[in-house]
């Protein structure tokens, strides 16, 4: 039992009443669910916390069978509830609820803490106890003597010379850096900010630069984005796959990981990843040309370098059992291979495409059309591409509004699959695919599917269905866990997250999404509940589920601020 659970349990508030342990917007659905199955028709009522008044009643509706786990569920719906506040729900002989709030703004402490988590990530730096209070450390990694892999060597850079490639963001609970899933994670943060830059011009996360006239949304993706410079080659313009360790570091802090760091092997999803990275943020930062001069002009050549590189290498995919029989030291980390680059053409091309508007660019979105799209994740960016060239559609030229019909009426098409209908009432869980590895990132990237067919149909439809996977990912789900770290009354305390674990703080470090529940159950722990649903343990070592990621926290920066917009509308 984590201590949030025995707080809660202390309280008398009931694991059985599943609901957003963060709180509802006014004007908005509001929704919990019952997990006790002779429940249906039992009054509710909902609590004002500050006085004690019942300011709502209602009664539970008749329960349902999960597809995906034995539970049965009902619902308790209290959306004609507008009153602002503190509240809590209670049945009586079932328990209550925790606090919850009602407010306008109401999940602005998550997307801070959300956002605030990549400072909790960085590498190269020391984390001071101005910006990162209790969970100040040294610096770790300075990356600044990293070795060529032998996979990597190239004409000057020899087998066990050195380069520098400091910076960027720890990649998960690891101290490793990845390019290519550093790729949709900085794209979505950037994303967020171009669909919402008057929203992020006034989000202050208390990080070392947020005094700079920079959002620190951008400061934060700058920070990642220099380390992706470093990993490229300036000879060539191809890309490094990551900087790593040739095996996985100990729970220990990053001050005390020395073990030799390598760029390994370069590759044709790290070149186009890097590619869609920099055209993206050669656009945005344009406009910060007095704090950055230079700034986007250098990722704009990068990226036509990168690009220029990967048309030389279309298809050099990374194999780490393959180089591993024939390179070494052999690299046991993180390997994000990737077979398929289609998506990853797409994605790039459209990037460059809108930055440069050159019609080489669109011709290569137009020949990648053909690509299946989907929910994205590391190993399926194609849809980036689409929400790309959906935003900028009134910059685009007479050649191309052809193509943005069809992407428009695709995104519609598979947003109309994405709505709420299970046990839950959320859009996650829908099908047993959902509960992979990294099942929240799942959750929250159908958000973001969901919101940027808001933006193109302007029907709110899609709004409200968005909003139930952020009610899933903050409590009302199978396992009763509000998922992200420092948030909620019962939030995982032992995330699979070295610094978490051995810093020798009771709470880990806040803002953290976690893996969310995995029926693979890859780490082997053992599990108290095994169905596709409810397979999620807070224990560290279970990776499988309670691992973090910086691409599992990006889309939740993403939906949660989108939501704070949109709401209002």
């Amino acid at each position: 039992m984590s201590l949030n659970t025995a707080a809660a349990n202390a309280q008398g508030i009931s694991d059985d009443i599943k609901i957003n342990q963060v709180g509802f917007y006014p004007n908005e659905p509001k929704v919990a669910v019952v997990m006790i199955a002779d429940a249906a028709g039992k009054p509710f009522r909902i609590i004002a916390g500050s006085t004690g008044n019942v300011v709502f009643n209602g009664v539970l509706e008749h329960p349902v069978l999960s597809a995906y786990s034995s539970l049965k569920t009902c619902e308790a719906n209290f959306s004609q509830l507008h009153d602002t506040g503190s509240f809590y729900l209670d049945i009586k002989g079932v328990g209550r609820s925790c606090n919850f709030k009602i407010q306008h703004h109401v999940f602005r402490e998550v997307a801070i803490a959300s956002l605030k988590a990549f400072y909790y990530q960085r590498a190269s730096m020391p984390l001071l106890p101005a910006f990162a209070g209790k969970w100040s450390r040294k610096e770790g990694h300075p990356d600044t003597t990293v070795l060529i892999h032998s996979s990597a060597a190239f004409k000057k850079r020899a087998t066990g010379s050195a380069i520098a490639t400091p910076g960027g963001w720890y990649d998960a609970g690891d101290y490793n850096k990845y390019v290519v899933n550093s790729g949709i994670s900085t794209a979505t943060l950037l994303s967020a900010y171009e669909d919402f830059p008057r929203y992020f011009d006034s989000l202050n996360t208390n990080i070392p630069e947020s005094r700079n006239r920079v959002p620190d949304i951008l400061d934060e993706a700058l920070y990642n984005m220099r380390w992706m410079l470093s990993m490229q080659d300036p000879q060539d313009g191809g890309v490094y796959n990551k900087c790593t360790n040739a095996n996985f570091d100990g729970m220990i802090m990053p001050d005390k990981a020395i073990a030799p760091r390598y760029v390994v092997q370069k590759g044709t999803a790290a070149a186009l990843n890097l590619v869609a990275v920099m055209a993206q943020g050669a656009r945005i930062f344009r406009k910060y040309g007095n704090q950055f001069p230079g700034l986007a002009d250098s990722c704009q050549s990068a990226a036509e370098r990168a690009w220029s590189w990967a048309l030389k290498n279309p298809d050099m995919p990374y194999n780490q059992d393959e180089m591993n029989k024939e390179k070494l030291p052999q690299i046991t980390t993180g390997g994000y291979g990737d077979k398929n680059f289609g998506d990853e053409w797409l994605w790039a091309a459209a990037e460059l495409f809108t930055t440069t508007g050159s019609k080489m660019y669109f011709e290569k979105v137009l020949a990648q059309m053909r690509e299946d799209i989907r929910v994205p994740s590391w190993s399926s960016v194609g849809m980036l591409g689409y929400y790309t060239l959906l935003r900028h559609e009134n910059q685009m030229p007479e050649y191309a509004k052809v193509m943005i019909r069809i992407m428009k009426n695709r995104l519609l098409t598979l947003a109309d699959n994405y709505m709420p209908a299970n046990t839950f009432h959320t859009v996650m869980g829908n099908t047993k695919k959902d509960f992979i590895w990294g099942s929240n990132s799942v959750a929250a990237n159908q958000g973001i599917l969901l919101m940027n067919a808001y933006l193109v149909a302007a029907d709110k439809k899609y709004l409200e269905w968005a909003l139930t996977n952020i009610d899933y990912l903050l409590g009302r789900n199978a396992t009763g866990y509000c998922f992200v770290t420092g948030i909620g009354c019962k939030s995982p305390m032992h995330p699979h997250h070295r610094p978490s674990i051995a810093d020798g703080i009771n709470e880990p470090v806040p803002g953290l999404l976690v893996g969310g529940p995995n029926e693979g159950r890859q780490d082997k722990v053992n599990y108290e509940h095994k169905e596709p649903e409810t397979s999620y343990t807070d224990q560290d070592g279970a990776y499988a589920s309670n691992e973090i990621a910086i691409n599992w926290n990006a889309p939740l920066v993403y939906l949660v601020s989108a939501m704070e917009v949109l709401s209002r509308k």
